[in-house]
Order: structure tokens, then C-alpha cells, then sequence
């Protein structure tokens, strides 16, 4: 068995630069700190621009025949750093007790946290597996979804699975992740005629109408929240008619929503149900549907990861479903899923960064999960 410090495998991961979609060097990083572990690693490309190419790695040191296979999961991309950081986002630097760097929380620490950990835990325990993609932050269209793809192709479904989002929120510790709202986004439109504003009998106008449309909607309570899930929200994102006259009358209006929905709703219900109201109004909706809400219901595998925190951090974290979603909404397609990781204060804020010792508390957090997962 070997240590490896995760503040160093996080700077190296922190050092390659992987805005979404990710490809390439951080991926060659990864590779080449689990390959001496162990792992037979696999590396694909899927998708086409714009929303692709997008790189996935599954990598996976087989047990003994008949043992328990426990994966971690996660991603390697990140979102833009943008402007006005203190030090270079792709540049690891450590100041005080902080190490910064895009990616240090959300989510390259945690992964160098789960390498870490396994670097302790033999071969002979059990399978373990890393299901990586380069494609969370984005569309995640060519991301996890063709990992679990090859996963079933190849027959090595794992029995329990932990990905490494930022889930803590004061304390490393303190929360854990085990479900997810769902997620839909809807565009509507509303089309008239164009026409002079000093003659509005011969035109068509539709704004009074997505007004009048986005007002119901506005007004709709969809629930009041359910046994694990707060109440669903229905949000108005954009709304757009793009004229540049003062004196014309515009063809067509047009308005977004977003939906976060707990486990009393389906996306595809929702659609529905927003699609009646907008041709009411004499207008169209078109809809993506992110991912169903779902939920990994305590037992043992929330109460080991709980054991497993507590005797590291002496917190019993709060199970919980609030937040956006994760790539965790597919995953749990293929077995229990939970998710656990750093603080998630500065995620996708300038000056990401993450305290070191964090991430050594976090890396023997996973090994504990993952030896009890195995049955250790």
C-alpha cells in the first residue's frame, strides 16, 4: 500500500486547466496516479461540438472473484474561472492554510481525496472503480451517461456508489447528499403579427399574451414539499422580444422557465401540465428535462457513510436533498448512490479554494466508506 498526499495529487489536477467540456491533460494527470495503483484505466471520446468532445474515464482494479465493487465517481471539468482572482485559477497556490486553484473544492480535491484513500485500501478487499467524466458542468449529455453505458457493457456495475461533490456547508462533515431535485428547463413562445403601433387593428400583438401566460404560471403553487424533498419551485428565467422600434408592433415574445421538482412530480408531468397553460394563451413550449428527482432512502449505505464521517470529524452529517442537481440523477440508475465532499462555499466563485487539511480528513473519510462498503 502506498500514501500519497491528496494536497499534492490535488495540486497536479488543480494544474491542468479543464474548463467544460474537458479533455486531454487532466485526464492524462488522473491516469497516470491510479495506473500505479492498480487500475486498468479506459479512456473514450464522445460527442461532437458544440456540446462535445467530451473525455470519460472508467478505471477500475478488479477484487478477487465474487467481491463487493465499490466506485467513486466525479468530474474534471470546470466551470470558467472568469475575472479577478488574487493568483492564476489554473496555477495551484497555497496561502496559509488554503490551497486555491479552480477545481480545488468542486471537484478536483475530492477526487484527489478518493485516490488518496484508495492508495491505502489492497487490491485483495474487494473491486473499486473511478467513474470520471469531463462533462458535469456542461450540457452533461456525453458525460456520465455513456460511462454507465460502457459500465453495463462491459458488466461491472458496482454495488454501491459515492460521488465527490462539495456537500458540506460550515464544516466539512456536516452534510451529505442522498437525492436530488429534478430539473426542466421550458421555452415558450408566443408568436403574433407584426404591425404600426398607431394601428394595432391590423396587427397582432403578443406580449399581452406571454404576460398574461407568465402570470398564471407565476402563480402556480405546485406543492408544499414532501417527506425528504422541500417544495418544488418554478422560476422565470429570461424573457425576451427583442425589438429594436419604438413605433412597431413585435411577431413574437418569448420567456424561459426553469422548474426544480421534488419526488410528487415527473419532469415529463410538468411539461404537461406547463405546455396546457401556454396554448391556452396561444402559445408553444419546448422543453429539456435535466433529470428525475430521486432519492437514496437511509439505511445501510447512508449509515456507514455516516459512521465513517463521524468517526473522522466527530459530525453526524444531516442527510439532505437540497441544492441543484449532480451527476448522482443518472447514476442512481445503477445502484444506491450517496453524495459526500468538501465545504462548498467558494465553489464557482473566483478564489476557489480549499482547506489542506480538509482534504487529508477527506481522503481517510473515503477510505473508511469505501472498506465498509467493500464488507472490510
Amino acid at each position: 500500500m502506498t500514501e500519497l498526499d491528496p494536497v499534492l495529487l490535488a495540486e497536479r489536477l488543480i494544474d491542468c486547466p479543464s474548463v467544460t467540456p474537458a479533455t486531454g491533460a487532466v485526464f492524462d494527470c488522473l491516469a497516470e496516479m491510479l495506473e500505479p495503483l492498480g487500475f486498468a484505466v479506459h479512456r473514450f471520446i464522445a460527442g461532437e461540438p458544440p456540446e462535445g468532445p467530451v473525455e470519460n474515464l472508467y478505471a477500475l482494479r478488479k477484487g478477487p472473484e465474487g467481491s463487493r465493487h465499490f466506485a467513486f465517481a466525479g468530474h474534471l471539468d470546470v466551470v470558467p474561472p472568469g475575472e479577478g482572482w488574487s493568483s492564476a485559477p489554473f496555477t495551484s497556490e497555497r496561502r496559509g492554510e488554503l490551497l486555491y486553484g479552480r477545481g480545488a473544492v468542486d471537484m478536483k480535491g475530492s477526487i484527489a481525496s478518493m485516490v488518496s484513500a484508495v492508495a491505502q485500501i489492497p487490491a485483495q478487499a474487494g473491486s473499486i472503480s473511478f467513474i470520471i467524466t469531463g462533462d458535469e458542468e456542461g450540457p452533461a449529455r456525453y458525460g456520465t451517461v455513456p460511462l454507465i453505458e460502457h459500465i453495463r457493457a462491459i458488466g461491472e456495475e458496482p454495488d454501491l456508489c459515492l460521488v465527490g461533490e462539495p456537500t458540506s456547508v460550515n464544516r466539512l462533515g456536516d452534510m451529505a447528499k442522498i437525492g436530488r431535485r429534478g430539473s426542466v428547463n421550458i421555452w415558450l413562445t408566443v408568436k403574433g403579427a407584426q404591425g404600426h403601433v398607431a394601428y394595432p387593428h391590423l396587427a397582432d400583438n403578443p406580449i399581452p399574451r406571454l404576460i398574461a401566460m407568465l402570470a398564471e404560471l407565476d402563480a402556480l403553487v405546485l406543492d408544499e414539499g414532501s417527506e425528504w424533498f422541500q417544495p418544488s419551485n418554478l422560476e422565470i428565467t429570461d424573457l425576451e422580444v427583442g425589438n429594436p422600434a419604438t413605433n412597431v408592433i413585435p411577431a413574437e415574445a418569448r420567456a424561459r422557465l426553469s422548474i426544480r421538482f421534488n419526488d410528487l412530480h415527473t419532469g415529463q408531468g410538468l411539461v404537461d401540465r406547463v405546455t396546457a397553460i401556454a396554448q391556452r394563451h396561444g402559445g408553444e413550449a419546448r422543453a429539456v428535462i435535466s433529470g428525475e428527482s430521486f432519492v437514496t432512502l437511509p439505511g445501510a449505505f447512508s449509515t456507514l457513510v455516516a459512521q465513517a464521517v463521524e468517526a473522522e470529524t466527530g459530525l453526524s452529517p444531516e442527510l439532505s436533498t437540497t441544492g441543484g442537481t449532480s451527476d448522482a440523477r443518472f447514476l442512481r440508475a445503477v445502484c444506491p448512490v450517496i453524495e459526500f465532499g468538501l465545504c462548498n462555499a467558494t465553489m464557482h466563485k473566483k478564489d476557489e479554494a480549499v482547506a489542506m487539511e480538509d482534504l487529508r480528513v477527506l481522503a481517510r473519510i473515503y477510505k473508511r466508506i469505501a472498506e465498509a462498503a467493500l464488507g472490510g
